[in-house]
Order: structure tokens, then sequence, then C-alpha cells
């Protein structure tokens, strides 16, 4: 009974030792996975509003730069965020200032945040400087939203356009050609291009489907392209009813920050290097 026994409980022994192992190996690609998924993923501009604001606050309440960082860190919902708080946090700990902790992750936080944050550290009025990026931010995410809004309607009758235009040309065009050719009679030039079309569509529905999937990923790489981009916003630059208000969303990106950035006393040629830097459209970029 003994060695049946022993033999049993290394036996078992060795079957956790694998279930450990498997565990393990699940552990280490899980955290992998994650760690390229926190790679691609951004931070929304809501997450950035709510820690520059309490920021702001628990200074002013005389918090530590690091204490408050590391609370921020605990409270943040977004991973990625909460990465690099942690990592902010610790390295101000160590000695490092805000600013040069900020500046690994300045895809994140960007070139006027991180300017404005050195200009509030070497003037010692971080809190104000705080309060200000509060400001801004809190404007940039209701511009976007009043944007947003106002585009998605023309956004919904498009679609529904694409989709009224589809069923036509696959559903009633056909039903209209089959009696077109019952009667045998000379069609015009306009209404043979929609039946050909139509055709073309019932007949080759794959191809078109790829041929259109290939477009969009080709239009997409060539528009994150410096030249594509540039070319691209050109001409929504010349578009009747977007120009408007592409024109409106700059020059209302440039006055804000303009204003954020005299205030903070730094440099005017240097204002207008990162307001070139921060505004969105190439052109108004190479304006300044």
């Amino acid at each position: 009974e003994k060695p049946a026994d022993d033999i049993k409980k290394t036996q078992d022994k060795t079957e956790k030792k694998d279930e450990a192992k498997k565990e393990a190996k699940e552990g280490s690609l899980m955290a992998k996975i994650n760690n390229v998924l926190l790679k691609f993923s951004g931070v929304p501009l809501t997450e950035k509003l709510f820690f520059v604001q309490h920021l702001s606050i628990m200074m002013k309440a005389g918090i530590s730069l690091s204490a408050a960082l590391t609370t921020l860190a605990k409270q943040t919902k977004n991973k990625k965020f909460v990465s690099i708080l942690t990592e902010v946090a610790s390295n101000v700990e160590k000695g490092v200032n805000f600013t040069e902790s900020l500046k690994p992750h300045q895809k994140i936080f960007g070139e006027l945040f991180i300017n404005m944050i050195e200009a509030g550290e070497l003037s010692g009025k971080l809190e104000d400087v705080l309060n200000r990026l509060y400001i801004q931010l809190k404007k940039q995410h209701e511009l976007k939203a009043k944007v947003k809004g106002a585009l998605t309607y023309p956004a919904v009758i498009v679609i529904a356009m694409l989709g009224i235009g589809t069923f036509m040309m696959v559903v009633v065009v056909p039903k209209i050609t089959s009696m077109f050719k019952d009667f045998e009679a000379e069609l015009p030039l306009p209404t043979k291009i929609i039946i050909t079309i139509s055709d073309a569509i019932l007949h080759h529905g794959v191809l078109f489907a790829v041929g259109l999937v290939v477009f969009i990923v080709a239009f997409i790489k060539i528009l994150r392209t410096h030249k594509g981009k540039y070319y691209f916003q050109a001409l929504i630059l010349k578009t009747p009813i977007i120009a408007p208000i592409v024109k409106k969303i700059n020059l209302a990106g440039f006055a804000r920050t303009i204003s954020s950035l005299l205030k903070t006393d730094i440099m005017i040629v240097k204002t207008f290097q990162i307001t070139g830097n921060v505004l969105g459209n190439l052109h108004y970029r190479k304006a300044l």
C-alpha cells in the first residue's frame, strides 16, 4: 500500500507542477498580449482632463507632487494611463523633475502640455499652469464634442444614401432591366451605365468588396504619409461646407494655445513654434 501511495503522491505532485507551468505560460502570454494592447491603445482626452483637474486641486491643497501622482494613478481607469502615471510618479519620487518625467510620454501628453509644465516649474507657478491647462483641455474637449455632433447628421445621411444606392443596384435595377429587355427598346446612355454597374455588382460582388477594402486601406496608408496628408488637407480647405469648419477649429486652437503660452512667460518665438506643432492642419503649421 505504501509504495502505491508514494506513486500516487508523486503523480499528484507532477500533475500540479505541470498545471503550474501551464498557468505560468498562459499568464506570460496574457501579459505579452496586454503589453501589445497597451502599446497601441491611446489615452482619452477625458482621462487627461480628470488628471489635470485633480492634480491642480491636490497641489493647491498642499499634497506633494509625487503623492498626488501616485493617488491619481490608482484612481485612473485607463490601463495605459495608469502605467504612465505610475512611472512618472516613481521618477518624481527619485528626484527627477516633473517635466523630464513627462518627456518620454510626449505622444500622450503633447508638446504644449510638457512645455507649459516646464514653464510652471521654472516660474514656481505650477498650480496656476495646471489650472490653465485644465481650461485649455476642457475647451478642446467641448470643441471636439460640438464638431462630432455637427458631423453626425451628415454622416448618417451619407451612410443612408449608400445603403439605398446599394439596395437600388442589387434589387430594384435588375427587376427593371428584365422589363427593358422584354420591350427591346433603345436605352439612353445614363440608363445603360446604371444597368452595367448593377450587373457588375451582382456578378462580381466579391471583387467589388475586395477592391473597396484595398482602396480604403491604400487611402489610409497615403493619409499617414506627410505628403498624402498635406494634399488631402489642402483639398479639405477648398471643400465648400467642410472648409469653414476646419478653419474655425484651427483658428480657435491657435487663439487658445497662444493665450495659454503667453501667460506662462514662454518666449514669443517658441510660443509660435509650439502652437504650430499643436495645430492639426499642416498648412496652418507651415504658415506659423
